[in-house]
């Protein structure tokens, strides 16, 4: 009887500590997740898998269309920089190829369902498989620097401050790679393991202004060479190099509410002959009558958009300006 009891008692205690300890398993789970959803910057992310410092700095560097030294893959240089340069991750092969993909599908689509001419497929295969993943890139880019441009005077200014403190550069760079938000997080990231793993600071600054395209760097880049051959108060230097670049985004923000209203004019004049276009199309489509089989109707239209595309730049000259 008491052997029974015991028994039963014991089996208690097993599923109790079963239950507690399953609960356990679930919230460090959990609790990881959440500490990796929540990391700062994406090399924090990679960095809380476990994954030794060297192998996710390799990582880091390929899945930018780079070497595991940072150097630039593919013979065409321009090409690899405009990739590395929009942030986007990824086999650099891979991206093009969806797009000429893509781009070759529409030319068949339009020739063989539509009937359109090869010309015509053509050149709707070189804008979708050529031009659209540039314009994409181009647009990542710009998108990309204008946001690290933001981030750079406070990087800097968190610098400075750990530098006053009595920490070296290298530390104070590994502090912004743990405080920062992506873009310029991770990137500084790269920077403190490249100088952990043999690089000199300016190699490294000088590798990071490739990666990201921003000028402000070569200002930095420039700076630290000079004070690495001539001396002189790094601490001031980027302190100064700061407040330089935070004066410069507040007059770039300056010129843009300046030429906001020309912008959007611009904008008005160039999408109001289409707008009207396509309202008639919709609302009279015999409106133009039987002047689409007229032979004089695509010279016409090719001078006229010519035209309109040059307004069009003439426009954007107008409205941006170099600062």
């Amino acid at each position: 009887m008491l052997a029974g009891q015991a028994l039963v008692y014991f089996i208690y205690v097993v599923a109790a500590a079963s239950v507690i300890l399953a609960g356990e398993a679930f919230y460090l789970s959990l609790a990881g997740r959440r500490s990796r959803f929540a990391a700062v910057n994406h090399r924090i992310r990679r960095l809380a898998d476990e994954a030794p410092a060297e192998k996710t700095l390799k990582s880091l560097l390929r899945e930018r269309g780079l070497t595991e030294s940072g150097d630039f893959v593919y013979g065409f240089v321009w090409l690899n920089r405009l990739y590395t340069q929009s942030g986007i991750t990824g086999n650099p092969l891979i991206f093009a190829a969806v797009f000429l993909l893509a781009g070759l599908v529409i030319a068949l689509m339009l020739t063989l369902l539509f009937g359109f001419s090869l010309a015509a497929a053509a050149i709707a295969f070189l804008v979708v498989g050529v031009a659209l993943p540039l314009l994409v890139l181009r647009r990542a880019r710009s998108k990309r620097i204008q946001k690290f441009a933001k981030q750079l005077p406070d990087a800097l200014d968190m610098i400075v401050r750990s530098l006053r403190a009595g920490h070296p550069a290298s530390v104070a760079i590994g502090l912004v790679a743990r405080e920062m938000p992506d873009p310029l997080g991770t990137e500084f990231g790269i920077v403190a393991d490249e100088i952990t793993f043999g690089l000199s600071m300016e190699q490294a600054v000088r590798k990071l202004s490739e990666r990201v395209g921003f000028e402000g760097l070569h200002l930095l880049t420039v700076s630290l060479s000079i004070q690495s051959k001539t001396g002189g108060n790094l601490t001031e230097i980027l302190a100064n190099l700061s407040s330089v670049l935070r004066e410069r985004q507040k007059l770039r923000l300056k010129i843009r509410a300046l030429s906001a209203e020309g912008r959007v004019s611009a904008w008005v004049i160039s999408l109001f002959p289409l707008a009207m276009f396509l309202i008639l199309q919709v609302i009279a489509p015999s409106y133009y009558g039987k002047i689409w089989h007229s032979p004089v109707i695509v010279p016409v239209f090719t001078v006229f958009g010519g035209w309109a595309l040059l307004g069009d730049y003439i426009m954007y000259r107008m409205v941006n300006f170099d600062y």
